[in-house]
């Protein structure tokens, strides 16, 4: 199976920022495990970043037309208000799964409402990079 992992601002920071939240894993460790973890299932994994969010837009219209077959995607700060990102997924349908290290609802406010979710086809919060992990294994059932 072919799949984009899409990780939205700040996602780069990890190792650095709030590690009592995020861990103290860094970006290209967490994004090692995730594609090692992927090809001993037999995918082939590519990950994008962006603090942007028009890139992230068009990782997700590449998604489309490059063949994907699956997307995980953790939007971080713009899942509680882009629907611009919300229409890409729902425009290119491919199964997506929206992922979040932390556990949003146990957090702010703010942090328990996704925009972005309802275009998914599921949410995985709280399980650190291990959710990455759960969404692959989740878009294999599909």
């Amino acid at each position: 199976m072919k799949i984009m992992v899409i990780n939205g601002p700040n996602l780069n920071m990890l190792g650095i920022r709030e590690k009592n939240i995020y861990g103290t894993k860094d970006y290209k460790d967490v994004c090692k495990y995730i594609v090692n973890e992927g090809e001993k299932r037999g995918h082939q994994v590519e990950i994008f970043q962006s603090n942007i969010e028009g890139e992230i837009i068009n990782f997700i219209q590449k998604a489309y037309f490059e063949k994907y077959e699956g997307i995980v995607i953790n939007p971080g700060a713009f899942t509680h208000y882009s629907y611009a990102i919300h229409d890409a997924i729902k425009g290119v349908d491919i199964p997506t799964i929206e992922v979040h290290l932390s556990n949003v609802h146990k957090r702010e406010e703010f942090r328990k409402i996704s925009v972005t979710a309802p275009a998914c086809v599921g949410q995985i919060a709280g399980f650190g990079e291990v959710g990455y992990i759960l969404a692959i294994n989740a878009l294999e059932s599909m």
